[in-house]
């Protein structure tokens, strides 16, 4: 079999992906190919682009997120340094998920590279091959990139390019006119522009299919779960998802179609949308003499705890009885939510003493009451009626312990500020 060259047509830039090898031709500079910035791959691809430029895997390292920056600097240092490591003198496990394209490197100056400060940019998802899990034999675990093989050439769900609007389809045009090539479609050493389908198993196709790509897998590298040096489990996505024997798979949610497109902004937790779908919530009232009975029904709707992922991650219910003139008669809480434990959605762990520990040091889990996958849990009250007009049951979710928050000053306030993501109002008769 001849060795084949395919060039990918990239606005004035031509990228050529070699048969066999990891490097590509940028501006007639060979370079690896995960080196590759995201926006080499907009020129076709715009609605996914814009969508994964404002998603959270842009923004995933330690220069662009505020809140895994700050931990980032307190536990490991400077992320614009080059030859940062652990107190154990290993190089930081956290950049596997955060900053993958430097972690196949090893190099920790996350600024000295393009690709590397695109955090979980195009080629680091469309290079994943196989999933090999995240626990190893002796019990130790490997995280992020090193969970998987990569691939020489691009992967994709379904070996071609989808539609993808007027622009790729002009662009398509342009090239079947000039002779050019179609990014992902082959080339004959010929000259001729196209192949035909029965032949494109014989060479190296830049687009590849994958179906892994459909599956759970390409995201549990990095959201399956995280120990400490502890044993004590951190993030623990996988973990929850396998409790829920969901058959849903993680990109049923967070990447929808829309508009004829899988959408890439991939929301989580820093998405309002997402969470306002991600539980259910019902007030009930009923008058029994002189006591209202109060009952704030949950329903979590997803195959994973909620909150989920990092473990300073919670949500509460706020419950406030209202007179006819909008007075507070009664609250659930006064100050903070751990005031009222069974409203406070909060994932807590502890030191070999039982008090509460930062994560790093954490030796042993404490109090988890975050709802578990699709749990249905009622919260019951019984307060004095009278005055009472209307009751308001509403859910909050924050990104950080309220505590924490108030310490890392330097976060944004929208960071730090409780998000309303549920509420119900009911009218006392």
């Amino acid at each position: 079999m001849k060795k084949i060259v395919s060039t990918l047509f990239v606005g004035l830039i031509y990228v050529a992906i070699p048969s066999q090898g990891q490097a590509v031709q940028l501006d007639g500079n060979e370079i690896s190919i995960h080196h590759l910035e995201s926006k080499n791959c907009e020129e076709c691809h715009k609605k996914i682009y814009k969508q994964w430029k404002g998603s959270m895997h842009a923004q995933s390292v330690a220069t662009k997120d505020p809140i895994h920056g700050a931990f980032y600097r307190k536990v490991i240092g400077d992320p614009t340094k080059e030859g940062v490591t652990t107190k154990s003198g290993k190089y930081p496990v956290c950049l596997q998920c955060h900053a993958p394209n430097a972690a196949r490197d090893k190099k920790t100056k996350l600024d000295s590279n393009p690709a590397y400060s695109e955090g979980v940019n195009c080629v680091v998802c469309h290079t994943l091959k196989t999933f090999k899990g995240i626990n190893l034999p002796n019990g130790k675990m490997q995280l992020g990139l090193s969970a998987y093989t990569t691939a020489t050439q691009l992967q994709g769900p379904n070996g071609f390019l989808h539609e993808q609007g007027s622009a790729a389809v002009a662009l398509r045009e342009k090239l079947d006119k000039s002779g050019d090539l179609n990014p992902h479609l082959g080339y004959a050493n010929d000259g001729k522009p196209y192949m035909a389908e029965k032949d494109m198993k014989e060479i190296n196709f830049p687009l590849e299919k994958n179906s892994m790509m459909k599956t759970s897998s390409v995201c549990l590298g990095c959201h399956d779960k995280r120990n400490n040096s502890h044993g004590v489990p951190l993030c623990q996505t996988g973990d929850e998802y396998l409790e829920g024997n969901s058959r849903e798979t993680c990109q049923s949610c967070h990447m929808p179609v829309s508009d004829g497109v899988v959408d890439h902004s991939m929301g989580g937790g820093h998405s309002l949308p997402m969470l306002k779908r991600a539980v259910r919530l019902e007030l009930k009232t009923t008058s029994v003499d002189d006591k209202l009975q109060i009952e704030v029904v949950l329903e979590n709707q997803q195959p994973h705890s909620v909150p989920t992922g990092a473990p300073f991650r919670n949500a509460y219910v706020k419950i406030t009885a209202l007179s006819i003139n909008g007075d507070i008669l009664w609250q659930n809480f006064k100050q903070q939510p751990v005031e009222d434990p069974q409203a406070y959605l909060v994932y807590t762990m502890l030191d070999d003493k039982g008090n509460p520990a930062p994560p790093p040091k954490a030796t042993k889990v404490g109090k988890n009451t975050r709802l578990k996958p699709y749990e249905l849990r009622t919260l019951s009250y019984e307060i004095p009626i009278a005055g009472i007009d209307s009751v308001r049951a509403e859910l909050y979710y924050n990104l950080l312990w309220p505590n924490l928050a108030k310490k890392m000053k330097g976060l944004p306030d929208e960071l730090k500020a409780p998000k309303l993501i549920g509420w119900a109002e009911d009218k006392i008769q």
